[in-house]
């Protein structure tokens, strides 16, 4: 029996984005200036969730679950998938988990 897609957030709730890689080995500092305005930290509520069908590795349909944020100083919300957000009171501890592991 599959599992149904469940959303982990409710609306009202405050997220972060998880924290993106800030490692790129070989590039130019050009480059680097470039993408630095897209590493910062967002933080925002989550304001509905969202069911969609989507294909899976074999090409079949698969059910996943995308919050819709309205992420801090922005006056429309954002869709994102579900796995890429965490709640915004366990976001230290993720960070130390990754600090740990490099």
């Amino acid at each position: 029996m599959k599992k149904k897609a469940q959303p982990k957030f409710q609306p009202g709730d405050r997220v972060a984005e998880r924290p993106k890689s800030h490692f790129i080995p070989n590039i130019r500092s050009e480059a680097a200036a470039r993408i630095a305005k897209y590493r910062t930290q967002r933080y925002g509520v989550v304001v509905d969730s969202v069911v969609k069908q989507v294909s899976n590795r074999n090409g079949g349909p698969a059910r996943q679950v995308y919050v819709r944020v309205l992420w801090d100083g922005m006056q429309t919300p954002s869709e994102h998938a579900q796995h890429r957000l965490i709640q915004e009171d366990q976001l230290a501890e993720l960070l130390a988990q990754y600090d740990a592991a490099f």
